[in-house]
């Protein structure tokens, strides 16, 4: 049973939404859908954690690689600022980071996945370190890039919120998790958008559930969800076009990631831009809702439109080296999949297990959804994509209906 509201005119989507709470309640999810700058969706339903709690009006979610596209955000409204400029190489802002050659990789080189900085394998001795904000940077700092910068595009799975991260550190002299509030969160007056979770909401936080690991008790089966995730991205990318598995290896999987627990209270309070924001729904359609809509949100003006255009400019077209398929990404975000309508103005950033959030300027749409159970790539499965066509064909019906009531058919 799921709960919330459904305009009408998307009941098609509150349907489909239902169809994908898992039947044996081993999961939940939350929908969140905005249309001419309104909620039109907001919707929840099934388990928050393996205790089979209820999943509530304001349980936050993981949201893995989704959280990128968040922390694009805030530094595009720091660039709009001129506190940063995408054509600048990052040692100007960051100093140590030129170390090691890296003197002319600029921030437009990160932000669509040019830089050369993805290599997480090799970055990191253990993926423990992960944890700890200064051990990556130390390391990001001395280290070298994998190619000159603007020769390919490589997804920099994990480096990506660091380097972002640090980014926004260093312009602001703040922490990041302090910036997302006071620059986001606060102003849209968002429910639940967190890197780096607070004791005080630890109590709102759903859990990743692991129903859909095997029996570890098979031979050959993982033996832990961390297992079951590690090698569900492996066989993901490889599925999306035969990727290369040292690829895959440098940009998605740091020595011991087996190991590493994605619900543990420290993962979860720990600042990791590229993977761990705990969302809600609700607040992450609400970014993306100002994003398609010249950057109004809330009564505020958070972004000009200038700036969202060139943030959502097509940067390159190439096969992507560790996930090898055209991403066509823009400036920290990338296309946006669907069943069916062409999304061509499109723009976001999904997560590994379904997760992810978008926006459509041109029909005035935003999307997105939180979960706790899933597989398959490391941008998501068929779900969200399969309610990403219902919202679009719900609106176009709407855009129909209104022009013949209007007599314009």
């Amino acid at each position: 049973m799921i709960k919330g509201y459904i305009d009408p005119n998307f009941s098609n989507v509150g349907s489909l939404f239902e169809k994908l709470i898992p039947s044996n309640g081993n999961g939940g999810a939350a929908l969140c859908v905005y249309h001419c700058g309104k909620p039109v969706v907001d919707i929840w339903g099934g388990t928050k954690n393996e205790l089979g709690e209820c999943w509530e009006e304001d349980t936050l979610a993981l949201s893995f690689s989704t959280t990128k596209g968040i922390a694009s955000t805030l530094l595009h409204i720091l660039a709009d600022r001129g506190l940063i400029k995408y054509d600048v190489p990052i040692a100007t802002y960051w100093h140590e980071f030129g170390q090691a050659g890296k003197h002319d990789i600029t921030v437009r080189h990160l932000l669509c996945h040019e830089s050369g900085m993805y290599d997480i394998h090799r970055l990191l001795d253990h993926s423990s370190q992960l944890n700890s904000w200064d051990t990556v940077i130390n390391k990001i700092e001395k280290s070298k890039a994998s190619h000159r910068p603007g020769l390919v595009n490589g997804y920099h799975a994990l480096t990506y919120g660091y380097l972002i991260g640090e980014l926004v550190s260093r312009v602001t002299g703040k922490p990041f998790a302090q910036v997302l509030k006071e620059e986001l969160a606060d102003p849209l007056g968002l429910d639940g958008m967190f890197v780096g979770l607070p004791d005080d909401e630890l109590h709102r936080r759903s859990t990743l559930i692991s129903h859909q690991v095997p029996d570890a008790a098979s031979p050959g089966k993982p033996k832990s969800l961390q297992s079951f995730i590690l090698k569900q991205v492996i066989a993901g990318a490889i599925r999306l076009s035969g990727a290369n598995p040292n690829n895959i290896r440098a940009g998605l999987l740091p020595r011991g990631m087996s190991a590493f627990d994605f619900n543990s209270k420290e993962t979860v309070q720990s600042c990791i831009p590229s993977m761990n924001g705990m969302f809600t729904a609700r607040s992450l359609a609400a970014v993306y809702n100002m994003l398609a809509n010249q950057g109004e949100g809330n009564g505020q003006k958070i972004l000009s439109g200038a700036t969202i255009r060139e943030a959502s400019t097509i940067q390159n077209m190439r096969r992507d080296k560790v996930v090898p398929i055209p991403m066509r990404w823009r400036l920290g975000y990338h296309r946006v999949f669907t069943t069916g309508p062409k999304t061509p103005h499109a723009f976001g950033h999904f997560g590994y297990g379904g997760s992810g959030a978008w926006c459509d300027p041109s029909r005035q749409l935003s999307v997105a959804m939180t979960l706790n159970s899933g597989i398959g790539t490391p941008f998501g499965d068929s779900r969200l994509a399969r309610v990403n066509g219902v919202v679009i064909r719900s609106a176009e019906k709407l855009a129909e209906n209104r022009g013949a009531v209007l007599g314009y058919n």
